[in-house]
């Protein structure tokens, strides 16, 4: 229980220029610099973003290309100088010799299948948090609600505040809407133009168009544990409220059973997707549009700051609005704007074992949780709001300094940091950026196909925004983008529900389609 209801961090919502170069892809000089575009040769796919998306979609086409003989070369267009998107880490005091510390998308669990079987088929090393972050305590703004640790007094304790059906009743939703997820990652996985029909398929249409508040007391979880304990998960990973954001999301923030991260930073996963798809990857090559000239190599020119080329594709894997790109105005017309949480993130070292207890209204002897989520209950009935979202003390970055990181709505002031961590903060590091998408209760999303040959990944962000999530939404345009332009798929010649996948049964639990067919 304690970790699927504690152990909730950051998602897939943060990014930072990492100063490093990617020596194993392609060199990006081959763009002609004029509108000249070339009317012979290979037909190519552009993919717009190198983050999960983008990175993930280049590599289930080389998938393809490798199974079925797929004659088609790959883009890969990135704005920033690095490969991640918002997956990355940073190194304390600038020293490469000290343990990076993941400013963003933290963590990710086995029912991810897509990042839990790239680590093992890559090679790349896990860590857990299991035991990284011991007690966790709930915290209102004035007061310290709960704290939650793993003996059997802890959870005596959890059972008088919150009744023993709240745990289970949530335990048992949370469980049941993995069990249905993971149809994903079946032989018959479903493929989808449309995110409505999908979550109808998946029977999750009543909780995207539910918030978590109203849908989880609609179960019978007692009030108060809805909007203290869910609302960390919720609060810590989106920076929403349960009465703000739709309950499958909410779900999802509590789905952190088995929570690990790929030692030495999760964005190697996606250099090796992209290492693996042979793509040419064009980093810090901003895209400044897309036209349309239909031609022997196909209907779309991608314009960017190095030059232009025909596609027969075009595979948006970034958000669409924040992309500065100018779209046909048949394409852009489709897209509604997507608001997102404005997020400050903290981290810093300290030789503080904790915080200040004073600063939680505790006794000076008092022993301080290291890690502390936040509810918004006490300001809805008029108390003062939380000053972070979260706190969270992490591995040593020196013999005796830990990382700690903080999310926040507003800027965390040096002064804040020295009366919290009693006036021992070293290292200090300050990001703010439009973290993850504002995801209120909805039934339309939008249009996973905008054109003939033209996909948009992130239309699956309003329904679940996730790391893994958009390792499938790409893997479904692929499908999509490889069935209509190349009479082919990821899995067969054609798209087919029904087809023959090899010597695997529906039953195999280490069965992910895409990986295996």
């Amino acid at each position: 229980m304690r970790s699927a209801l504690f152990l909730s961090l950051a998602s897939v919502s943060l990014a930072f220029q990492l100063p490093f170069t990617v020596p194993f892809f392609k060199s990006t000089k081959t763009i002609p610099r004029d509108d000249s575009v070339p009317e012979h040769g290979t037909p190519r796919i552009a993919i717009i973003g190198a983050g999960a998306g983008g990175s993930s979609a280049a590599f289930w086409i080389a998938k393809a290309k490798e199974r079925f003989g797929v004659d088609v070369e790959i883009d890969v267009y990135e704005k920033e100088s690095y490969v991640g998107g918002r997956s990355t880490t940073v190194q304390p005091y600038d020293d490469p010799s000290l343990p990076p510390v993941e400013l963003g998308a933290s963590i990710f669990v086995k029912a991810n299948k897509n990042l839990w079987r790239a680590t093992q088929d890559f090679n790349l090393t896990l860590k857990g948090f299991e035991d990284e972050y011991g007690d966790t305590g709930i915290w209102n703004g004035e007061k310290l609600l709960f704290t939650m640790g793993s003996s059997w007094w802890d959870t005596a304790k959890m059972f008088f505040r919150y009744g023993i059906n709240a745990p289970r009743r949530t335990d048992s939703i949370v469980k049941s809407m993995i069990q249905d997820y993971l149809h994903l990652y079946s032989q018959d996985a479903p493929k989808w133009d449309n995110i409505n029909t999908l979550a109808t398929t998946l029977g999750f249409l009543d909780m995207t168009a539910n918030t978590t508040a109203n849908f989880f007391e609609a179960k019978g979880v007692a009030a108060n544990f809805v909007r203290e304990i869910i609302e960390a998960a919720t609060r810590v990973n989106y920076g929403q409220n349960t009465d703000s954001i739709h309950a499958l999301e909410g779900a999802c923030s509590l789905a952190t059973t088995g929570a690990a991260q790929v030692s030495e930073g999760n964005y190697q996963i996606f250099q090796r997707f992209l290492n693996y798809s042979q793509a040419t990857v064009h980093l810090n090559t901003q895209v400044t549009r897309i036209t349309s000239r239909p031609s022997s190599l196909g209907p779309w020119i991608v314009h960017s700051d190095q030059g232009s080329m025909a596609y027969k594709g075009i595979i948006l894997a970034a958000p669409f609005h924040y992309t500065n790109i100018e779209f046909p105005p048949s394409i852009a017309s489709q897209v509604p704007k997507q608001p997102y949480v404005h997020l400050h993130v903290t981290l810093l070292s300290t030789k503080s074992p904790s915080v200040n207890p004073e600063y939680l209204s505790l006794p000076l002897s008092s022993k301080v949780p290291p890690t502390l989520l936040t509810t918004f209950q006490n300001a809805r009935e008029g108390g003062k709001a939380p000053e972070f979202n979260s706190l969270s003390y992490h591995g040593k970055i020196k013999e005796d300094e830990r990382a700690v990181k903080i999310f926040s709505e507003e800027r965390i002031s040096d002064e804040w940091l020295k009366r919290v961590f009693n006036g021992q903060v070293g290292w200090v590091y300050r990001k703010e950026w439009d973290a993850y998408p504002k995801l209120p209760p909805t039934t339309v999303f939008p249009p996973v196909k905008l054109d003939t040959g033209f996909y948009y990944v992130n239309a699956f962000e309003p329904f679940i925004s996730t790391m893994e999530t958009e390792t499938i939404a790409s893997r479904n345009v692929v499908d999509l983008l490889l069935n209509e332009e190349f009479k082919s798929s990821i899995c067969g010649p054609r798209i087919s529900g029904s087809e023959t996948r090899g010597e695997k049964t529906v039953d195999d639990e280490d069965f992910v389609y895409g990986w295996d067919c």
